[in-house]
């Protein structure tokens, strides 16, 4: 027999590396290519999709750090988005940089989301959550009554991003800055994840007691995932406002909080990779639906405005069917796939 199965490490670093064989790092690169290319050869309606999906899987890689890595479930990310996205359109309307206006959003974001983050000291799951919903209520009425900073239920208008003199003015153009923010985004948490911060983190999430035991601050530490969490949200917020170039409250609410708590648990909680698979998974079931709908609408004349009923209902038929099948996501099934190749043609 040629060759061995599984992966075999003779150092730390070796093991502790973030694509750790070559098989690995060429389909990354053949996916970061197809994505480049990818504008050039689909319409300008699939490219605003892609946008959607991209801003999706930098707001749940933003909650899975807190909920997946961390164990401090939040009900309010969409809140935490929303103070991302209108201080950063605050910025933006008084002459500050796209860029640094962004970075600003994710700076209000991360401050507000600290201090949300302080009941997490005391409580835990049901009654953690529902602090969190809180915060998704109470920020939810700010971005409706502060018209002074958020322009009340008519929202802001925004300008085209500008960066060095380049005006991203099209679709098109945008989506190279979201999947640019993206990959970034993703880099920043894996390599977090395999920091003395991130395995801090992973012992508060398995039992805080033997973590304070072993030297971590949990006051700390929470704050600390509700701090980077929150800023990548708000950054994602801030990016998701420039996909319509306008600051609206629908974008925030409860029901799209919900909808990123989904998507890392369909995905896999604790994986970036599982939240990746989530977000790509529930944003384009939507779009799915309606196809599924458009090419029945011969058949079935009413199946459209049928399907657009049952959306919500899909939606959550799918969690519930992820929760009993498989609870640990599409990252687990993705892994014991990997799993199967290369321990072929052994079982075991």
């Amino acid at each position: 027999m040629q060759g061995k199965c599984g992966l075999y490490f003779t150092t730390y670093a070796g093991e502790r590396q973030l694509f750790a064989t070559w098989t690995s790092r060429g389909w990354l690169a053949a996916l970061l290519l197809a994505l480049a290319l990818l504008p050039a050869y689909v319409g300008t309606y699939y490219v605003t999709i892609v946008n959607t999906v991209l801003i999706s899987v930098m707001a749940a890689a933003s909650l899975n750090l807190l909920t997946g890595v961390c164990g401090q479930i939040s009900l309010g990310h969409a809140a935490f988005m929303g103070v991302g996205a209108y201080g950063a359109a605050f910025a933006l309307t008084r002459g500050v940089p796209f860029i640094p206006g962004v970075l600003f959003g994710g700076l209000c974001a991360a401050v507000v989301g600290m201090f949300f983050g302080i009941p997490s000291l005391r409580l835990k799951g049901i009654y953690l959550a529902i602090a969190t919903l809180a915060a998704q209520l109470i920020l939810q009425f700010v971005f409706l009554h502060w018209d002074a900073v958020t322009g009340g239920s008519s929202g802001i208008l925004l300008q085209h991003p500008v960066i060095l003199g380049f005006d991203f003015d099209t679709h098109e153009k945008r989506y190279y800055l979201f999947l640019a923010a993206t990959v970034l985004v993703l880099l920043l948490l894996s390599n977090l994840m395999r920091s003395r911060f991130g395995r801090a983190f992973v012992a508060i999430r398995d039992y805080h007691l033997s973590a304070e035991i072993a030297g971590v601050s949990l006051f700390r530490f929470k704050l600390y995932a509700f701090a980077v969490s929150s800023f990548l949200a708000g950054v994602a917020g801030a990016l998701l406002v420039h996909r319509t170039m306008k600051v609206s409250l629908d974008n925030f609410t409860i029901d799209m909080s919900i909808s990123y708590l989904a998507m890392i648990i369909v995905g896999g909680l604790g994986s970036i990779s599982g939240a990746v698979m989530g977000a790509v998974f529930l944003a384009l079931l939507p779009v799915g639906l309606g196809m599924a709908a458009g090419s029945l609408s011969g058949v079935f004349p009413d199946i459209t405005s049928q399907i657009a009923a049952l959306k919500e209902g899909v939606f959550g038929l799918v969690v519930i069917l992820f929760l009993i099948f498989e609870p640990e996501g599409l990252a687990h099934r993705w892994r014991l796939v990997k799993a199967y190749w290369k321990l072929y043609p052994f079982a075991h």
